[in-house]
């Protein structure tokens, strides 16, 4: 019998394409167990605001109101092409559903809209594998590390040649900050010289600022310095629903002997504790990079993550990032260029790569 039922709910769903969410949207997103920041309508708009791209949001309706959500962000460029993710710049999207079997209507929903609007594929970015009929990589994964009520457990619980890195920047006197608005300039600073010396183009500063303004109270950053006050490791960190993210972090290479990036991680978990958060997030990297052991040795426990993608029949999955070899030429010449250089043209080329 509840089985009958399902496929009546089903036989009355209706998918559709909004330029602009419902008013029940946010609702859906906040009650919804896998619902992230990222999902909310305001990130779309800041994403639509910021890069110019536009921004599409797909309900699932049955008689009793919204069943499913999925934000996409459209890309069209000479050099890329044209394609739709959900969501770009960002490690976590995809759809939000209230049941699993809405999954089958939705891939065909999808696949007809990439026929339609002439993507060379839409791009979903899961924050677990997940069963579909979708072509799928599994090239990342995160860490979740769960959080004691204070940070003298936390410490307690790490070995004692983790608690010896965490402590060594403090022997060569550095110091940590945290706090939001008021730390962007120097956040960017670091983080624009480690994109750099990565040979991949940086997101704008009024990318993070927009973060900051839009999420005043679930945003911020930590920074570390040296005794002279300069900024040498930063993070830019987003809480939501008790979970602490680390999406973006960077430090000086020519600082690493101190290790001010232990120090970073480590304010940084503070933080999270302070804010009430049970739960941390590392962020995604490739599985056996040197990102992967660093993330690995705070105790924390690996995590999939799944992309799925809707292409052509036989079209081989996307690669549109720094591993694809392709780009090792232009990633070298990149790393190479001034740091000005870098800070003016990195934004205007990776508002096309997501």
């Amino acid at each position: 019998m509840a089985a009958e039922h399902q496929n009546l709910a089903l036989l009355k769903t209706d998918i559709e394409v909004c330029e602009t969410p419902p008013a029940e949207w946010d609702r859906f997103v906040l009650e919804h167990p896998g619902g992230k920041i990222y999902h909310l309508a305001q990130w779309s708009r800041m994403i639509r605001r910021i890069f110019g791209h536009p921004a599409f949001y797909i309900v699932i309706r049955n008689g009793e109101g919204i069943e499913g959500v999925l934000p996409l962000t459209e890309f069209h460029s000479f050099l890329f092409g044209r394609f739709a993710v959900s969501l770009p710049f960002i490690n976590y999207g995809g759809a939000l559903l209230s049941d699993p079997a809405l999954a089958a209507p939705l891939n065909r929903f999808l696949i007809n809209l990439r026929a339609e609007r002439k993507y060379d594929y839409i791009e979903l970015r899961f924050d677990a594998p997940v069963e579909t009929a979708l072509p799928t990589k599994s090239h990342k994964v995160t860490f979740f590390l769960d959080l004691p009520p204070d940070s003298e457990t936390l410490f307690n619980s790490f070995k004692a040649k983790l608690r010896s890195q965490i402590r060594r920047p403090e022997k060569e006197n550095m110091h940590a900050r945290t706090g939001g608005a008021e730390l962007l300039d120097d956040f960017y600073r670091v983080f624009a010289l480690n994109m750099r010396e990565l040979g991949t183009p940086v997101l704008p500063q009024r990318f993070f600022g927009e973060i900051l303004q839009t999420f005043p109270d679930d945003a911020f950053i930590v920074t570390v310095y040296t005794p002279e006050g300069l900024a040498v490791a930063a993070s830019f960190l987003l809480r939501y629903k008790g979970i602490m993210e680390i999406p973006w972090a960077s430090s000086l290479r020519e600082y690493n002997r101190y290790s001010p990036n232990m120090m970073l991680y480590w304010e940084s978990l503070k933080l999270s504790i302070k804010k009430g958060c049970r739960m941390f997030d590392f962020g995604r990297c490739t599985p056996g990079s040197g990102t992967y052991q660093f993330k690995k040795q705070w105790n924390a426990r690996e995590h999939p993550l799944s992309w799925a993608y809707v292409l052509p029949e036989g079209e081989k999955l996307p690669e549109l990032n720094p591993d694809n070899r392709k780009f090792s030429l232009a990633i070298k010449v990149w790393a190479k260029l001034p740091l000005g250089v870098t800070k003016t043209l990195g934004p205007r080329i990776i508002r096309h790569i997501p």
